[in-house]
């Protein structure tokens, strides 16, 4: 897993596998509640999901608590334009969807403005940004 990497010049968009999943204890003794999930084609592994609930540790928008964030979607740059970011994005919103921390009415991204392709993936799930900007990102809302 913590082999996958994404492209060079997508580096800056997206945080290693192994810096996410050490996140994650700041985010548990923060009160968060991680999830992390590794994206399978078969038997290969081609990406990485972590997602949280409620608390951050980061810099957050006016919606974080009780709301579902996706931290981190990153798929290997041997597997991309395949559609596995997209197959992967329906799967964490059903799972999402399940509420396994609580309830909510919102999940959030944030993401980089020149980061196009990924604002065009989150908008066909029916993201729409919100009009924050957290450091030099983005922030993009779904009610669920």
């Amino acid at each position: 897993m913590f082999n996958l990497e994404v492209s060079d010049d997508q580096r800056r968009f997206v945080a290693s596998n192994l810096s996410s999943v050490a996140s994650c204890y700041v985010l548990v003794t923060n009160g968060g509640h991680p999830f992390t999930f590794a994206i399978y084609a078969d038997e290969n592994p081609v990406g990485f999901v972590m997602l949280t609930y409620g608390i951050t540790g980061y810099e957050d928008p006016s919606i974080t608590d009780d709301s579902y964030c996706i931290l981190r979607l990153m798929i290997d740059k041997q597997y991309q334009n395949r559609g596995y970011g997209r197959e992967a994005m329906a799967k964490i919103l059903e799972f999402i969807r399940t509420f396994p921390a609580g309830p909510a009415q919102y999940c959030w991204i944030s993401y980089k403005a020149d980061n196009v392709p990924a604002k065009r993936l989150y908008e066909s799930f029916g993201f729409r940004d919100n009009g924050e900007v957290l450091g030099d990102e983005l922030t993009t809302v779904m009610r669920l």
